[in-house]
């Protein structure tokens, strides 16, 4: 019996939530990876630049090119570099304010206003999701149990994607502006729609802090881009941004699809041990090279990650490699390792076909 089968095996003999921490790994995953927590500002913004650089001439070609065959190959081009751009947010929510200087002005101003997606609404959410005592509870923004609800749900998840661009254009161009003179209306839009979470029963507070005005001047920027974009039909017709929603939509649902499969989604609502949310988190290591398109920026780490939210992105396969060999074949660490996509969107459709 391989690993996994060994760990699908616990999982179905005990709740996710009994499942005790393994100190052992908790501890090394601590001590060696102390001399590479710092985030590289070379790599972060190369990276950035280059995708979303890469990303939006894509997106120009896709839409000024003469014939379909190449409109679409650009299109693609597109959704997947700007995608790996849009995905900079999850490291926003946790490096250090003072880690990369400018970095979050020039991310908001490259990608999270011109994707109706600003730094914003992941902030001060996604962090809720990491806290030990919320991971997996009705208190957690990101996590429903999808492995334990009804086959159905699964498609509705991820399709439901296909209209986030409309709907951020709505949100922004017209929400916005009406909540400014509607107090009930700003209310229910903070607390409803002004954070990427899964979870429909989640609430967000008001903003606090040096979160206030960071708030006000994205939402200011976001709506006057959304008017941009509307009025842009008038101006150069439908075809812009007709071609932009699509690329976008696709942005979202390939985003949906790597949210599907960035955890094993087995929990029922009651808090759990480190080691259990590792567990119920997804690496996808090498040497497939595909979990690097569908989850980059250190995401085919999840499950590494959850372990150590800290750590960034480039230095998250180095710690994996010493984790691994510290701790050899066979244990905890190899328990949230997969082979792919596709073998864990089977397994959550399987396991949503229990009789419960």
């Amino acid at each position: 019996m391989n690993v996994e089968n060994t760990i699908e095996a616990v999982a179905a003999a005990a709740k996710p939530a009994k499942i005790a921490d393994d100190k052992d790994m908790l501890r090394a995953a601590r001590d060696l990876t102390k001399d590479i927590s710092e985030a590289k500002p070379s790599v972060y913004w190369t990276d950035l630049l280059l995708s979303a650089g890469v990303g939006y001439a894509a997106l120009a070609g896709a839409i000024l090119a003469p014939g379909v065959p190449l409109a679409i190959a650009l299109g693609l081009v597109a959704v997947l570099t700007l995608y790996r751009a849009l995905l900079f947010n999850h490291e926003l929510a946790h490096i250090h304010r003072n880690a990369l200087p400018g970095f979050r002005l020039a991310w908001n101003a490259l990608v999270g206003i011109p994707m109706l997606t600003p730094s914003f609404m992941y902030e001060g959410v996604h962090t809720l999701h990491h806290k030990r005592t919320q991971y997996g509870t009705i208190e957690d923004p990101e996590y429903l149990p999808l492995a334990l609800m009804k086959p159905w749900s699964l498609p509705v998840f991820v399709l439901i994607a296909l209209l986030a661009p409309p709907a951020l254009v709505l949100r922004f161009g017209v929400l916005v502006p009406l909540g400014a003179i509607i107090p009930p209306v700003r209310n229910l839009l903070w607390q409803r729609a002004s954070s990427l979470s899964i979870n429909p029963d989640f609430r967000r507070r008001p903003p606090e802090g040096d979160m206030k005005p960071r708030v006000f001047w994205q939402e200011l920027f976001g709506m006057l881009w959304a008017w941009v974009l509307i009025a842009s039909v008038f101006v150069l017709g439908w075809k812009p941004i007709l071609v932009a929603l699509a690329v976008f939509s696709l942005v979202a649902v390939l985003n949906q699809l790597r949210t599907l499969v960035a955890h094993l989604w087995e929990n029922d609502g009651e808090p759990m041990s480190v080691t259990a949310q590792y567990l119920d988190s997804v690496n996808v290591p090498p040497p497939g090279l595909m979990a690097e398109v569908w989850a980059p920026v250190g995401l085919r780490y999840h499950a590494l990650h959850h372990l150590m939210p800290s750590i960034p992105y480039h230095s998250l396969p180095e710690a994996h490699r010493r984790l691994t060999r510290h701790l050899g074949s066979g244990s905890t660490i190899d328990g949230a390792n997969h082979p792919g996509m596709w073998h864990l969107v089977g397994r959550i459709a399987r396991s949503t076909m229990i009789m419960r």
